[in-house]
């Protein structure tokens, strides 16, 4: 018998089995709750989320770019995008954002007109979001 046996036989220090199928089933049940609030999370951030896909553009003139695009929102939710123009240097010529009101529609088409500073060789969609 080691000195730890004998202290803890003396003293009445024993380890239960109880005690630690206990600890172990805490353990268990936390992970399982910590498991599913990550995952109603997850869900639940997917569910919120908008999308925007670029369709094209036009650049119209030195002063104007038309985007299109689509947008996949919740459905009843209002949606505001940030749409870009940028020159051919990728700095950025023109931006607007536009709102949309909600639609019970889960994908909607635009085409949208962006006012710019100077001549622009592209434009898109920088971000969507539900406002």
């Amino acid at each position: 018998m080691t000195t730890q046996e004998m202290l803890d036989e003396r003293y009445g220090r024993t380890r239960s089995p109880r005690r630690r199928i206990a600890l172990w089933s805490v353990v268990g049940v936390v992970a399982v709750g910590l498991t599913a609030a990550l995952g109603w999370t997850t869900v639940s951030n997917s569910l919120a989320s908008v999308t925007a896909v670029d369709t094209g553009f036009s650049v119209v003139d030195a002063e104007r770019v038309t985007i299109s695009f689509q947008i996949t929102a919740p459905v009843g939710q209002p949606v505001a995008c940030a749409i870009e123009a940028q020159d051919e240097d990728h700095g950025t010529v023109g931006w607007r954002v536009v709102e949309y009101p909600a639609s019970e529609d889960h994908s909607r088409a635009f085409s949208e007109e962006i006012p710019t500073l100077a001549l622009a060789t592209t434009g898109f969609v920088n971000s969507c979001w539900v406002p």
